[in-house]
């Protein structure tokens, strides 16, 4: 559509996969297929076994039942729209279907960012004020936590997404993702962008990089008062409750901080791509499969949930 000296873009173009073969995308189709179920069902399963078991009521399940339903919109934010450009080659989407998207993207993402450390406040004051933690950790402190954290998604998916969308597009509207992510929707802007840029930075290092300080200026305490404790099962104990957290963490910190910190000369379309892959299809699957795998309370919910759901199928 033409509008003055410019061609006003009503839909984009994701490029997606499409360099590939059409064999090498049937295949990428039927392994993202099967990571988004496995994330579904992992999450929806780790939802209602912290909820139903009366042994995982503590603040560290409620956060990870809010990480879970934050692992299910991220994923349902992306996956879907990405399979359907594989499988059937749908690679448009309207112009307010690509706002949209990366609108919850920004939520989705933000709002992981400060629940995460957010959780590793909660194993700080668990292991380094043990006597306390029932009075700081209480059921209202949580849910003024949980909902701080989901409440930051919202400034952050808002400003962002309406800047962007308020720039002409001029025509070329060929995204080279698999989803509308900022850089690349970016780029096909034909006005100036550097004080969103500067923006950009400045909301990049507030929801990922002062988090992330944060996670580890409390693993750091956390680590020192390990050390100093004088039992063998007691840092036995100690680790066990943080490292689930902290390799989620790892998974998840390391690939966004390679996405969004790489100077652009390093950061090819290609290769961002593989890492978006990563904290956006892969993490998310890993997440419930690390909480119930290295956690044991979590691993014996799981087992009396099947010797329950086994008994009434006996009766």
């Amino acid at each position: 559509m033409m509008w003055g000296n410019w061609t006003v873009v009503s839909e984009f173009v994701l490029v997606s996969f499409s360099s590939l073969s059409s064999q090498l995308q049937a295949l990428l189709f039927l392994l993202f297929l099967t990571i988004y179920l496995v994330t579904l069902m992992g999450n929806v399963l780790i939802i209602l076994v912290t909820t139903a078991d009366s042994a995982l009521q503590s603040p560290m399940y409620f956060f990870l039942r809010n990480l879970s339903f934050l692992e299910i919109g991220f994923n349902l934010v992306i996956v879907p729209k990405m399979l359907g450009t594989l499988i059937i080659q749908d690679t448009t989407i309207s112009f307010l279907g690509c706002a949209t998207q990366m609108y919850f993207f920004f939520f989705f993402g933000a709002a992981e960012c400060c629940l995460l450390a957010t959780m590793a406040y909660d194993r700080y004051v668990a292991i380094c004020d043990p006597l306390r933690y029932p009075v700081i950790m209480g059921r209202r402190a949580c849910g003024q936590l949980a909902a701080a954290s989901w409440f930051s998604g919202f400034p952050v998916a808002t400003v962002q997404t309406t800047w962007i969308f308020s720039f002409p597009f001029c025509g070329p509207n060929r995204v080279n993702h698999f989803f509308c992510d900022s850089p690349p929707v970016i780029a096909l802007v034909c006005a100036d962008t550097s004080l969103f840029e500067l923006e950009a930075l400045t909301a990049t290092v507030l929801f990922i990089l002062f988090p992330f300080l944060l996670i580890l200026g409390s693993y750091v305490r956390i680590l020192s008062t390990i050390f100093r404790m004088p039992s063998a099962e007691g840092k036995r104990k100690a680790f066990s409750t943080c490292s689930s957290h902290l390799l989620v963490v790892s998974l998840f910190y390391s690939t966004a901080i390679l996405t969004y910190f790489r100077p652009r000369s390093s950061n090819s379309p290609e290769s961002k791509k593989l890492l978006s892959l990563s904290y956006t299809v892969v993490t998310p699957m890993l997440n419930p499969i690390i909480y119930s795998l290295r956690n044991s309370e979590v691993k014996a919910a799981l087992r009396r949930a099947i010797r329950r759901t086994l008994g009434f199928q006996k009766l």
